[in-house]
């Protein structure tokens, strides 16, 4: 079985969509710290013009610093729903999926998120569905699955696979290509594959593309089938 794990993000780029495509199981590590300034409760989409990019952001509340992703609550005291809608109206000009991307949108941000945890993963399972993309999806804190402690940050990752028991391979961004250690993966009988999106240009609506940006801006200017081929565009890190 592939597995892949990663941390929630709110609506996050290409990349994070393919892997869960093409693995078998998807869970989403939402035990993990928060990091301020990540990806977690904000992500980039193009400004008005479309020669330079802005954040969109859902505003937490205050919290101690070692809490998990799951613990933070969003600032619901504040009309962040409807200053991201706001945020994306001058995409309705040039962008042909604009409507049903925006209300895909509007239907999920509609119902009553507690934590940017909760806000996540049914944004991103939103969006699977959008898409077509039925891999089984689950949340680490509602798993109840039984680990070793990990010894070092690479074994989280190693010590579910093992208790889950019939992986065989681990997917993971490229961006943690140098924090694991392939040697253990490897003694525990799994394969550690990165996987590397090819971020392929698509007309925006300014000049020069704008690469790497939320999937709200991938699916305003290209229809599911497409973007599901874009999907498909990757390649394995260290690998022929």
């Amino acid at each position: 079985m592939r597995l892949g794990i990663m941390q929630p993000y709110f609506l996050p780029y290409l990349g994070y969509y393919s892997l869960m495509k093409h693995v078998d199981r998807y869970i989403f590590f939402d035990t993990a710290q928060y990091i301020y300034h990540g990806w977690v409760n904000r992500n980039r989409i193009l400004k008005q013009g479309g020669t330079d990019w802005q954040y969109i952001q859902v505003p937490v509340k205050k919290h101690a610093q070692t809490d998990t992703i799951q613990d933070v609550l969003i600032d619901n005291e504040k009309p962040w729903q409807e200053k991201i809608l706001g945020q994306l109206t001058h995409y309705k000009k040039r962008a042909p999926f604009y409507r049903p991307v925006v209300a895909l949108l509007r239907e999920t941000l509609s119902q009553d998120f507690l934590s940017i945890a909760d806000l996540d993963v049914a944004m991103d399972c939103a969006v699977c569905k959008y898409l077509g993309i039925d891999t089984p999806m689950e949340r680490f804190s509602e798993m109840h699955l039984a680990i070793d402690p990990p010894q070092s940050p690479d074994e989280w990752a190693l010590n579910i696979c093992r208790a889950l028991g019939d992986v065989d391979e681990y997917w993971n961004a490229p961006g943690g290509a140098a924090f694991f250690d392939a040697d253990k993966y490897q003694r525990a009988g799994i394969q550690l594959r990165f996987q590397q999106i090819s971020l392929q240009p698509y007309h925006q609506m300014g000049a020069a593309f704008q690469p790497g940006l939320s999937i709200l801006d991938v699916m305003m200017f290209n229809s599911p089938e497409k973007i599901r081929e874009m999907l498909d565009a990757y390649t394995f890190v260290g690998e022929k």
